[in-house]
């Protein structure tokens, strides 16, 4: 009695392929077509977990955490020197949806730096602020701008404690004159007094005080 073979079903090489191509877990380098290249954990074929990322355009590198494909979660990022191509921080802190977002250390190609709250890649929340000419602002943000209550050191000792508005001081505020021991309590508009009372504040301590004290009223 004849035998009748049914063929054997074989598996497209292309789903094996497939299966091997997809990435998850940790995985040695991964190289883009633009020569881009990541290492580190995957999930679903998307960077996830911790990994590092280099960028081929820019030199830069990601070092931190990775949730389905974007920077989130703590993280540093650093880019290369021009002449000496040593390699120097950026910024070190948290992430989220690819932004640098809640606390970080943000360092400036001037040196100046900024150390506090961030959301959706800006300052925004509480910061301290380092200038390159040595202000040093410390206070409230929004959108990457002075905004809110903060306190502002000059170079020369003088500072101004008060509000602020879109980087800008607006509102009550005291200035301390502390070389001639001054102070002024007043309202501020787009950064001028507009309105306000001087008086003597520390005055005796004063490097270089006014001739005449000032009557009090």
């Amino acid at each position: 009695m004849p035998v009748v073979k049914t063929p054997r079903t074989r598996e497209p090489l292309w789903h094996e392929w497939d299966r091997k191509a997809q990435k998850h877990g940790l995985r040695h380098t991964v190289y883009d077509v633009n020569g881009d290249k990541y290492t580190g954990e995957w999930q679903d074929n998307l960077k996830h977990g911790k990994g590092i990322q280099k960028w081929k355009s820019t030199g830069a590198i990601y070092s931190g955490d990775w949730k389905f494909g974007k920077r989130d979660g703590y993280g540093s990022y650093s880019i290369p020197d021009p002449v000496t191509k040593a390699y120097k921080k950026v910024y070190t802190g948290w992430w989220e949806n690819d932004q640098k977002c809640g606390y970080g250390l943000m360092i400036y190609p001037n040196r100046e730096c900024y150390e506090g709250e961030w959301s959706a890649g800006l300052r925004s929340g509480w910061g301290r602020m380092n200038y390159l000419n040595g202000s040093v602002y410390e206070g409230q943000w929004l959108l990457d701008k002075c905004h809110g209550q903060g306190t502002l050191w000059l170079p020369n000792k003088d500072r101004y404690e008060g509000r602020w508005k879109n980087g800008k001081k607006h509102g009550p505020g005291m200035y301390f004159y502390l070389e001639t021991g001054q102070l002024l309590e007043g309202i501020w508009s787009s950064d001028r007094p507009k309105c306000g009372l001087l008086s003597d504040f520390a005055r005796g301590e004063a490097p270089a005080p006014t001739q005449y004290p000032i009557p009090k009223v």
